[in-house]
């Protein structure tokens, strides 16, 4: 039982000190190595969460809970993980919803969407440009193809396929 209870004391603490899962290796790596991990075995977790889909952070929880504890330290773990994300996404919504007739929060939004929009433009610039690389017509084209494309309502996952088949040919 004390194996548990450390799993969920573990998963919850780093889970309330760190913004994201993989914010939180280095934390995690702090307080399992040497403990109840070894190095490689730590290695192996940080490979594992990173290699699924999914939250890192309880993919994360879940592979050290069963490499430590078992399917109990798997869920106590995982718990550990999910109730400080799940709290803090309780507490916002019951304050949004509180608020949602608000009319400062409605101006709020609004005031954030231009900011939004030019935050986009910015990394899609970005990564258009590579961060270093000159514009040329090959960019342009493949980006005003894709414009078209969402503007016509083609479905972005067809989008994104064909522009990295067009990418193929144009960027030898």
């Amino acid at each position: 039982m004390g194996i548990l209870l450390s799993l969920f004391w573990l998963f919850l603490k780093v889970n309330l000190l760190s913004p994201s899962g993989i914010a939180s290796v280095g934390l995690l790596h702090q307080e399992t190595v040497g403990k109840i991990l070894t190095e490689e075995q730590f290695v192996q977790a940080v490979s594992f969460s990173s290699a699924l889909p999914g939250s890192e952070a309880e993919k994360f929880a879940m592979f050290i809970g069963l490499r430590v504890g078992g399917l109990p330290g798997a869920l106590v773990s995982l718990l550990g993980a999910s109730l400080p994300p799940t709290i803090l996404m309780l507490m916002v919504f019951t304050i949004l919803h509180r608020l949602q007739r608000e009319a400062w929060l409605t101006r709020f939004v609004e005031g954030l969407i231009p900011a939004i929009a030019v935050l986009m433009v910015y990394v899609a610039y970005g990564l258009l440009t590579g961060g270093n690389q000159p514009l040329n017509w090959q960019l342009f084209a493949v980006a005003a193809l894709s414009l078209i494309a969402f503007i016509y309502n083609v479905p972005p996952p067809i989008v994104l396929i064909a522009a990295g088949v067009v990418g193929i040919f144009f960027f030898r």
